[in-house]
């Protein structure tokens, strides 16, 4: 069956006059409304309003529009069901074969932090969504467009043959109901977390009224909402498919949350080099949430998901230089993240080992130069760096479910610490040991960091007791482990750690504290001569 008669309705007009225009050269009947209704008079293309062939006017600021029995019978009716068309023709109810529509920019409109619950609100389009339901229910007789990317070939097939064949049309009903699920997904989502923070805000606020003293004070304000709603609605859209997963017999793919706030790798730009992989991805992640710990010019090595080398420095290429230094046999094969664009001393640095990922916010035209001279070293560009965690929750897939978490974004704090050995490190020794504990967060439990003048010289990651974490992170930094420091993302179950790094000549040590034989630690630590302090906030990271 032709399609002869559109019904167009867009927020993103991209696009949407040539597609118009092509439609009404093929003899395609054109109904619209509001901005796309004038937008396509103003193009001087043929088109009548929603409302003239409704019979009934926009009304509630334009809340009301498209919701017309005319509108949506002519979209619903199956064409093979006699009684669906005898009541049609019986209502003078015309057909509508395609349906083109695009929703107002909810997603957008939530990313300004400083958003109102009212703009957001107001961003909810229901007509929108109606339409591209009832078009994709009845996707055997109407086509339903929600993509200007799919504009060109819809009207190449309409050129062709006048029609939407059957699997053009399917492949149009599931992107249609893929933008709606996502956009309900998006609005469900925000209004579960971010709305209902607005709304606990505004109630917690409200003046109460007066009453005498002693007086019985009434129903109480509610308790500050949890953080996780009880429906957790998620929605990716994907980016790209991967050549494998971890292991070469694993599919894989790349999706983004669409979010536009804070620097993360989903946004990272690149410049250079071969397509990512997935473990690309996951390091380059990690990577990237590392060196944004810093202020001061940093840089990180990452080998597995784990640091091998981390260092800052007065310049970037000082750092890179101290943290290359730090391990330069696991950062081989390696992803290195820089917090200060690359300049071309840093990349003749760079050049100089065989990496697969160089991060940083901007490539100097000239360190472009020298490292695009080896064409496999993927180059990620992240612009100005944020150092605030990526947006909604950090989240973990198991079977059968998902364990979600807000992400681990406490700041250290070494005036807060709690000093409890007799000795007291320096205020060399303090700032080596926030710099440690910062790396700490990033290494898989049971970690061990020991570092000196803001580099790291040893690192244990993800043993399965904490005594060869500190073995191995000590065995690393060999004699340079004396008169440096040592962090630990979790307590001492026995004072063996501590034994370990006074044999090895370490100078301070920071850790959370909380053992119920921390007082045997301490004493350990006053007979060694060593500087201890508690945190009270442990770093588990799996």
């Amino acid at each position: 069956m032709a399609v002869k008669r559109a019904l167009i309705s867009v927020y993103d007009k991209q696009g949407i006059v040539e597609f118009a225009r092509g439609l009404a050269d093929l003899g395609v009947e054109i109904i619209s409304t509001g901005g796309t209704y004038r937008t396509l008079q103003g193009a001087g293309i043929p088109v009548r309003e929603v409302a003239e062939v409704a019979g009934f006017p926009e009304i509630l600021d334009g809340r009301v529009k498209s919701l017309q029995p005319q509108i949506h019978a002519g979209i619903l009716a199956m064409r093979a069901n006699p009684t669906h068309m005898a009541q049609l023709a019986e209502h003078g109810i015309g057909l509508i074969d395609l349906v083109v529509v695009n929703l107002y920019p909810f997603r957008e409109t939530v990313a300004n932090p400083a958003v109102t619950l009212e703009e957001a609100i107001e961003k909810i389009d229901i007509g929108g969504p109606a339409m591209v339901r009832a078009a994709a229910k009845n996707y055997q007789d109407v086509g339903v467009v929600v993509n200007p990317a799919r504009y060109p070939a819809v009207l190449a097939e309409l050129r062709e043959t006048g029609d939407l064949s059957l699997p053009t049309r399917f492949s149009l009903m599931l992107e249609a109901f893929q933008h709606t699920a996502a956009y309900d997904g998006a609005i469900a989502g925000w209004m579960a977390t971010r709305g209902r923070e607005i709304v606990a805000t505004r109630a917690l606020g409200e003046t109460a009224p007066e009453r005498p003293i002693g007086a019985d004070p009434g129903p109480q304000k509610p308790a500050a909402p949890s953080p996780f709603p009880d429906v957790l609605s998620l929605t990716f859209t994907k980016v790209q498919e991967l050549r494998y997963g971890e292991n070469p017999h694993q599919a894989a793919a790349f999706y983004s949350d669409g979010s536009d706030g804070g620097t993360v790798i989903a946004r990272a730009k690149q410049l250079h080099g071969k397509e990512l992989s997935f473990n690309n991805i996951n390091d380059a992640h990690a990577a990237l949430e590392l060196v944004k710990e810093f202020e001061e010019p940093a840089a990180v090595a990452i080998k597995h998901a784990n640091p091998c080398g981390v260092a800052v420095a007065p310049t970037i290429a000082e750092a890179f230089r101290k943290a290359y230094e730090a391990d330069t046999v696991s950062i081989f094969g390696g992803i290195v993240a820089l917090n200060r664009p690359c300049d071309r001393e840093t990349a003749e640095a760079l050049s100089k080992i065989f990496l697969e990922i160089v991060i940083a916010p901007a490539f100097a035209p000239e360190a472009l130069e020298v490292l695009t001279r080896k064409k496999n070293l993927r180059l990620l560009a992240v612009g100005p760096i944020d150092r605030n965690p990526p947006s909604g929750f950090d989240m973990k897939r198991v079977g059968g479910g998902l364990l979600v978490q807000s992400w681990d974004a406490i700041a250290e704090d070494p005036v807060a610490w709690k000093p409890v050995t007799k000795a007291a490190p320096t205020p060399e020794q303090l700032r080596d040991l926030a710099f440690a504990m910062k790396v700490c967060k990033h290494v898989k439990s049971n970690a061990i960091v020991v570092a000196r003048d803001g580099q790291t010289l040893g690192v244990g990651a993800g043993q399965m007791n904490r005594i060869d974490a500190a073995r191995f992170a000590l065995r690393q930094a060999g004699e340079k482990a004396r008169g440096a420091v040592l962090a630990s993302d979790a307590f001492f179950p026995f004072p063996d750690v501590v034994e370990a790094a006074g044999e090895a000549g370490i100078a301070a040590i920071v850790q959370p504290g909380g053992s119920i034989r921390d007082e045997e630690s301490i004493a350990r630590a006053d007979e060694l001569g060593l500087a201890m302090v508690f945190t009270g906030v442990r770093h588990f990271r799996h």
